[in-house]
């Protein structure tokens, strides 16, 4: 009988599509259906945006809140279909988005509140230095100094202007041949001990 009426009703194929995105559980107790979930996500998603603004923009909590935020937001504005919506941005359904939007929200309220990074001008970090002895487990994370050769090049570079034109395939076989020296330094630097 419903059937018949929106074919009869001339809606047709779109009415049929319409009946058919209908969800009609979320499978997770407690999570209802928002039947306008795409609406409430743009408006979520737009509201993060605005607010995220309050932290400075250097800060990697910013960056990546607008980062994921834009991206979710450019989804939903080209898509209609929350089936659509839930396949490319890949977190769960629209329903669970909604409430990951909610709760980012909150927590911007909360990180501008805690202000983690405005440090006082007058902060002085104290830098403990003793003669325990670490673990070989923990890492220490020592520099390893560069080897000599590595400067002598870079000195023949900065001489010679034929030198200078590096091309970006002989730049990074250069850079990749001082991570493994550095990488092969590490691991002596590791198997001597404390060097």
């Amino acid at each position: 009988m419903f059937l018949r009426r929106i074919l009869s009703g001339g809606g047709g194929v779109a009415a049929l599509r319409a009946a058919r995105a209908v969800k009609e559980t979320t499978g997770i107790v407690g999570l209802e259906v928002v039947p306008n979930a795409r609406e409430v996500l743009v408006g979520l998603y737009t509201r993060t945006l605005k607010e995220i603004e309050a932290v400075p923009k250097d800060e990697g909590y910013r960056k990546a809140v607008e980062s994921f935020t834009r991206h979710r937001l450019q989804i939903c504005q080209e898509e209609d279909d929350w089936k659509r919506i839930e396949d490319r941005i890949g977190c769960g359904q629209v329903e669970e988005l909604i409430e990951e939007a909610q709760d980012e929200l909150k927590l911007i309220a909360k990180m501008i509140e805690w202000d983690p990074w405005g440090v006082p001008d007058d902060y002085e970090c104290e830098v403990i230095e003793d003669d325990t002895l670490i673990p070989k487990h923990v890492p220490q994370h020592r520099p390893v100094a560069l080897p000599e050769e590595f400067f002598k090049t870079l000195d023949a570079v900065k001489s010679d202007p034929a030198l200078q034109v590096l091309s970006r395939q002989a730049l990074k076989r250069c850079c990749s041949d001082l991570l493994l020296v550095t990488a092969s330094a590490n691991e002596s630097f590791d198997v001597l001990g404390s060097g």
